[in-house]
């Protein structure tokens, strides 16, 4: 009995990530396609502090329902906004439908889904803009400076009806240039392992991101990632995470 207990244990010990220097990002980026960045290297990259970070947490108890979830689930919540970074400038854009071709997401592509905007007190407006621009500076590394379209998610995840699916399109890229997942809080859950795969090799890599403000980063030309599904060792768990998409040339769907 002790035995199998031990091979049970094995089985769900979570894979720490192994983090990036922030000033190897671009390496690791430009070498490998993904980078994984510490909380205190996150807050390198884009000039916050912790307690400007924390500060935005508390919009998350306040997501509506994603009644768009064409698996029937009603285990997300989520917001989403849209902005343009250019010139080390962050302008928000009209509000708009989240939209993705079938290509890239086969269970929810072709269908143009309404969310309601993000609510961004104006006391943390500029702590949004260092995120966005520390962001839109390191991407321009990579590819020059360039106007980039942000589509910003805020996602929680929750597992009251017994599981939650981070992915359920499954392993994705998202059709843009690169992807931001921001790991913000776990409670009360097992599961949300991370995979990142090379979109067109054999290499991957597995990982739990579980510190707040832990970030991965993905050049989405070159890598396919999803997330495992969470359940509850709790009454009522969940995983919030903010997901940022930098897009060149325009949003998708026009």
């Amino acid at each position: 009995m002790q035995r199998r207990r031990r091979r049970y244990a094995r089985r769900i010990m979570l894979v720490a990530p192994e983090y990036t220097d922030a000033s190897q990002v671009a390496s690791d980026l430009r070498g490998r396609g993904y980078a994984i960045v510490s909380p205190g290297g996150m807050q390198e990259l884009t000039g916050c502090t912790a307690s400007e970070l924390d500060a935005l947490l508390p919009a998350w108890d306040n997501l509506p329902l994603d009644t768009f979830l064409r698996d029937g689930g009603k285990y997300r919540r989520r917001r989403h906004s849209c902005f343009v970074v250019q010139d080390g400038a962050v302008v928000q854009a009209p509000h708009r439908a989240h939209w993705q071709p079938v290509d890239y997401n086969a269970l929810h592509g072709g269908l143009r889904r309404w969310f309601e905007p993000m609510l961004v007190p104006e006391d943390q407006c500029a702590t949004w803009a260092r995120i966005l621009q520390g962001l839109g500076a390191l991407f321009s590394q990579l590819r020059g400076a360039r106007p980039w379209y942000v589509e910003a998610h805020q996602f929680r995840i929750e597992t009251t009806g017994g599981i939650g699916r981070p992915t359920p399109e499954g392993a994705h890229r998202d059709g843009v240039s690169f992807v931001a997942v921001f790991l913000l809080a776990r409670r009360d859950i097992k599961g949300g392992e991370t995979r990142v795969f090379d979109a067109h090799g054999p290499g991957g890599q597995r990982f739990t991101l579980q510190q707040p403000w832990s970030l991965l980063l993905l050049d989405d030309e070159r890598v396919i990632h999803e997330t495992t599904p969470v359940q509850p060792t709790g009454p009522a768990g969940w995983r919030d995470t903010l997901v940022l998409t930098y897009r060149e040339g325009g949003f998708q769907g026009g």
